[in-house]
């Protein structure tokens, strides 16, 4: 049986849940049934794009393909061409450029299913209103191409069905999948990343695996931090490790150095594997003020550490308030601070929240169970895609098809 080729197409300038996400998929899929093609930046763009491609280079053909601008007419024609070449019989996109891009290079092309996951609904983003206008039109013009919507958590499923109108049989809610199995805590690296750091065995360590954003709030874990340090509470001792880069990097390191808060955190950068440093934080730490349904919770609960996150949407729907973790308001550095001292003073209990969030984890959250999902999408479109040929060639016969084409 002829193999189906899906091409999938990211805008991966930087390494985040989606494109972990789309790194499993490539990864998972079972390769006697699919052919798998990437359009994506190549690894030579930087650290985010090196890793991505690193992880999905022997499992599918890569494409050199940039997308970091919105309207590039020849992209859609250089897509639309890989499309016809390649005999692509699904496209399947994540991100508003590449969901751009990928629709309509597939209308362009003819015949491709088209599949689009939705992290973050456009009308979320953080820029000014004339440019989310603009990626709004252009969202909206190529939705009705689209013949199935992922929607990686119940609120984004939510506002396509109310706010878009989306007919609830093209959307499809699938959460994102951990590996349990390689989320495994290894005492011996989580001590080897706390000597480099120069962070005593004993000192109580939470960290923020994350880009540096707005939307991460981290701001605010800056402010908890500063209000434990103005109280006197002996929680004023506990150190920050924040991994990751972004715009707001510079900005922060001057807070926290204004804050007088400098032997406190500790900014790691982008780090490639996290693990090492998810196994030496005592919990994990997630300010947001907007989420889609973060990766890197399920990271924390897999490797048994607590989370204290934001009680917001996407959250809320991996982390069990006082079960997994702790949930407070998002924007509050008061309730940060005092969820914080909390999970200061009682170890045995986030060791207890730990080892119950990787049970829920592995339950809930099994990498097999989102591959299986998108693979059962993939199948249903693309045999009434088989049907649908099979119902014109009938009605038309071979060589009438040829012509027309």
């Amino acid at each position: 049986m002829k193999k189906k080729d899906i091409l999938y197409v990211i805008e991966n300038e930087c390494y985040g849940g989606g494109e972990r996400a789309f790194a499993q998929l490539i990864n998972g899929l079972n390769k006697e049934t699919y052919a798998v093609h990437t359009a994506c930046l190549p690894g030579s763009a930087g650290a985010a794009s090196e890793r991505f491609t690193e992880e999905i280079a022997r499992s599918c053909e890569l494409i050199p393909f940039d997308i970091r601008s919105l309207v590039t007419p020849l992209n859609v024609l250089r897509l639309a061409a890989i499309i016809r070449k390649k005999g692509i019989d699904l496209v399947h996109s994540q991100g508003s450029r590449a969901n751009f891009y990928a629709r309509a290079a597939a209308r362009l092309a003819g015949g491709a299913a088209v599949v689009s996951t939705i992290a973050a609904p456009v009308e979320e983003y953080n820029i000014g209103a004339l440019k989310k206008a603009v990626y709004l039109a252009f969202d909206r013009f190529g939705e009705v191409r689209v013949d199935k919507f992922i929607a990686v958590a119940g609120h984004i499923e939510r506002k396509l069905l109310r706010y878009r109108a989306i007919p609830p049989q093209k959307v499809a809610r699938i959460y994102n999948g951990i590996e349990s199995e390689k989320y495994v805590c290894a005492p011996a690296d989580a001590a080897r990343l706390r000597a480099e750091l120069k962070i005593d065995k004993d000192v109580f360590l939470a960290g923020a695996f994350c880009r540096l954003s707005w939307e991460k709030g981290l701001s605010f874990l800056i402010g908890a931090a500063r209000k434990l340090k103005d109280s006197g509470s002996k929680a004023a001792a506990v150190k920050y490790l924040i991994a990751g880069e972004g715009e707001l990097e510079r900005s922060l390191k001057a807070e926290v150095k204004c804050s007088g808060l400098e032997d406190n955190f500790i900014f790691t950068g982008f780090m490639k594997d996290i693990r090492p440093a998810l196994g030496a934080v005592d919990v994990m730490l997630l300010p947001s003020l907007r989420e889609g349904f973060p990766m890197s919770v399920l990271e924390a609960m897999t490797m048994g550490k607590p989370v204290l996150a934001s009680n917001i949407e996407g959250v809320d729907e991996s982390v069990a308030d006082g079960v997994s973790g702790l949930l407070v308001p998002a924007g509050d550095s008061g309730a940060l601070a005092a969820a914080i001292t909390a999970l200061f003073s009682d170890r045995e209990r986030c060791r207890e929240m730990g080892a119950r969030g990787r049970d829920i984890a592995v339950v809930n959250f099994g990498l097999e169970k989102m591959i299986e999902a998108h693979e059962r999408v993939y199948e249903g479109l693309l045999s009434r895609r088989s049907a649908k040929e099979i119902t014109l060639n009938s009605v038309v016969g071979p060589q009438e098809m040829r012509k027309e084409e």
